[in-house]
């Protein structure tokens, strides 16, 4: 019988002494990530902040302020734009009553002549100055007109009371020509919107107001009367149109 073949024997080598085993090691702390610049020696950029809205002299939206040019008006925003390459803040008013949109740079407030309401002392002071007597200077109309018109436009509630009290006619007074009414209504509707606003009035209310004032005021006498129709706008008006 033929036996079976022996089975070769694999030489494995030495068998490695078994060894204790080790203590697993325990994961280090997670760190919060630290922010690198880019390059060495720079520091990390700080956020840009905008601009604070009521950084114009104090300005707030939604706030009503006067622009001497349009009387009463409210900043309805502040918007960003960008001209040049330079961002510029500008404040958005809107004007109601004109259905007008104005834009003014936060920058340029102070030398636009924007300011904030009067304050309660100073519209006592325009009121009480429609109860006075009315100053005609005797000038040419064109010289007191052009002096009615900057006062209307200064932006000062007073002088604008001024221009008012002087232009006033009652109803026992004769009427106002054509460039005489239209500078009153100006500064009229000048006056009142300011003074409404302040005191939480309607236009109606601060009319009335405005008239009762001007009735408190002493009447011009006939002869102060006649003197101002014989300078008053109809006699130059006519010397224009014969020399035109």
């Amino acid at each position: 019988m033929i036996g079976k073949a022996a089975k070769p024997q694999i030489n494995q080598g030495p068998q490695p002494t078994p060894q204790e085993p080790k203590a697993e090691a325990k994961p280090a702390p997670l760190k919060a990530p630290e922010q690198k610049s880019e390059r060495p020696g720079v520091k990390p950029a700080v956020p840009h902040k905008p601009a604070a809205p009521n950084g114009g002299r104090g300005f707030k939206v939604m706030e009503f302020i006067v622009y001497p040019a349009h009387g009463v008006g409210q900043i309805i925003a502040v918007e960003e734009q960008e001209v040049a390459g330079f961002k510029l803040e500008l404040f958005v008013i809107s004007f109601i009553k004109d259905k007008m949109i104005l834009k003014v740079p936060t920058t340029k407030v102070a030398s636009v002549g924007m300011r904030k309401l009067a304050e309660a002392d100073v519209v006592k002071k325009a009121l009480d100055t429609l109860t006075g007597r009315a100053r005609v200077k005797r000038t040419m109309w064109s010289r007191r007109a052009q002096e009615y018109e900057a006062k209307i436009n200064s932006g000062d509630l007073v002088a604008i009371a001024e221009v008012v009290r002087d232009l006033y006619r009652s109803d026992a007074q004769p009427e106002q020509s054509y460039s005489e009414r239209q500078l009153y209504e100006a500064a009229l509707d000048r006056l009142s919107r300011e003074v409404g606003t302040v005191q939480k009035l309607t236009e109606t209310e601060a009319l009335k107001l405005i008239e009762t004032q001007l009735q408190k005021g002493p009447r011009r006498s006939k002869a102060e009367e006649a003197e101002a129709e014989a300078e008053g706008p109809e006699a130059e008006e006519g010397e224009i149109e014969e020399a035109a």
